[in-house]
């Protein structure tokens, strides 16, 4: 296959320093490179929900397999996959009929089936007792995949207790003893060999860790702080450190301030891409919608309440102070840029806002999220808003942590202009609480917004114009 190439002739307003607003053009030449064979995934923390059920879910749509429940015999639909059924509006035709391509037809992503999992894990179960004490597969899905999974075994992975639970010792069995950024490195590098691969995706699907207080401003700092072993200095940061080094993408997935600006730095240096941080799965994707809703509506968010309690591995780990601040965070920091774009309904400040999560082992990956929205009328009418959701963890995970996937790899082979897309890839924002983005660039949370950027560039790779939905004129 060959380079598609595209031109646009960008246009978009800036607020000038006396208010005045400035148009501004900008052409581009898009060129997309054709697809490479296959794609390797590493993920950290293999052994844990996420990495059991997204390894069980790719071979199991590889070999085609069906399994049987008390609903029927069904087969793998990555259900909550924009990249596999999410929808581009291209147009209406003339009899006002609406017609959309899938995100995956417009600019060729890899095919699942062409994924290669590996990766590394604290516990050195293997993924067929691992994905069995994880309680998310049906038992015949399972069993099916049993000689599959039993031949897994998760690389030996970097654990500091300083920076999870301590409750996550007792699985700490299968552990990198030093040396770790060369660990890493040179597993990387076997994988990609062995693999035949041209692009490897690290991901970070492990415990949530808590915050680091690194204070490095760049790639140097970075490394004399790894050098030093400077306590601050995370595996998180080992392993996006690793990354960069092997050329690799690197995408967290949880809520920790991995991403800071050193690792930004070194992953530029090495011309390669980060993303994150905290799949954006559940509650807070429905909470980065309705307050968008309400203050759209021209309704007053006065306070949010947001409450869940899990039993899976990832509720055990913020069942502790530290690692429960780093989820907090990023669940409030939602509704920011919701607030800042409605100065007038928030003129005496954000909402109240409460997060409360809590472990309970019987439910296990079935977490149930309870939320208040209590907000201000007309007249001083109060409008309160409840919603209970149940939703089974590592099944909303899985179709987002492939979607994060297959959009990184797509857009490592996109240039603007003959320059590669930044090293941060802001544009997968929709699916991360706490987007990071790069300096120059606004930080958007509403869901809207990112979902209509997304599609937007894929209009444009289509060769059609960005969508204004002014069908009046």
């Amino acid at each position: 296959m060959k380079t598609k190439t595209v031109e646009y002739n960008h246009e978009y307003s800036k607020i000038e320093s006396d208010g005045t607003v400035k148009i501004i053009e900008k052409k581009y030449t898009i060129n997309i490179e054709p697809l490479k064979n296959k794609l390797g995934v590493m993920l950290v923390g293999m052994g844990g929900n996420n990495g059991t059920t997204f390894l069980s879910g790719i071979l199991a749509y590889k070999n085609n397999i069906c399994w049987n429940n008390k609903y029927g015999t069904h087969k793998v639909q990555f259900l909550g996959s924009i990249s596999q059924f999410g929808s581009v509006h291209i147009g209406y035709d003339v009899n006002q009929k609406p017609h959309s391509k899938l995100f995956r037809d417009i600019s060729d992503m890899h095919e699942p089936q062409n994924i290669v999992v590996g990766g590394w894990d604290i516990c050195g179960d293997n993924m067929y007792e691992a994905a069995k004490k994880a309680h998310v597969l049906d038992y015949d899905l399972l069993e099916k995949l049993k000689h599959d999974l039993e031949i897994i075994q998760p690389l030996p992975s970097i654990y500091n207790p300083d920076f999870i639970a301590t409750n996550q010792k007792i699985r700490a069995n299968n552990i990198i003893k030093n040396n770790y950024l060369e660990t890493i490195k040179y597993d990387i590098e076997k994988f990609k060999i062995e693999n035949s691969l041209e692009r490897v995706v690290v991901l970070w699907t492990a415990s949530t860790e808590r915050f680091h207080n690194g204070k490095w401003k760049n790639r140097n700092d970075l490394y004399n702080a790894i050098k030093d072993n400077d306590p601050e200095v995370s595996p998180s940061i080992l392993f996006a450190t690793a990354a960069a080094e092997t050329g690799s993408i690197f995408l967290n997935g949880s809520p920790q301030n991995t991403i800071c600006p050193a690792v930004i730095d070194n992953a530029k240096f090495f011309k390669t891409f980060v993303g994150g941080e905290d799949f954006k799965t559940g509650q807070t994707k429905l909470k980065s919608v309705l307050v968008d809703w309400l203050a759209s509506s021209g309704i007053k968010p006065l306070s949010i309440v947001s409450y869940n309690h899990l039993g899976n591995n990832d509720g055990k780990n913020l069942d502790e102070e530290r690692q429960f601040r780093s989820k907090e965070l990023t669940k409030k920091n939602v509704i920011d840029d919701v607030v800042d774009e409605n100065p007038n309904i928030f003129s005496s400040g954000k909402p109240d806002h409460a997060v409360v999560i809590k472990y309970v082992p019987a439910v296990g990956d079935s977490k149930r999220a309870m939320d208040e929205y209590y907000s201000e009328l007309f007249l001083n009418g109060k409008h309160t808003l409840a919603i209970h959701n149940t939703c089974e963890d590592s099944l909303l995970a899985v179709p987002l942590m492939l979607d994060i996937v297959l959009f990184s790899e797509l857009f490592s082979r996109i240039t603007l202009n003959d320059e590669n897309f930044d090293t941060v890839l802001s544009v997968l924002s929709l699916f991360f609480k706490a987007p990071i983005v790069k300096d120059t660039e606004p930080l958007i949370n509403s869901f809207f917004k990112q979902k209509n950027g997304l599609e937007n560039f894929f209009r444009i790779l289509s060769g059609i114009p960005p969508n204004n939905h002014l069908y009046f004129l």
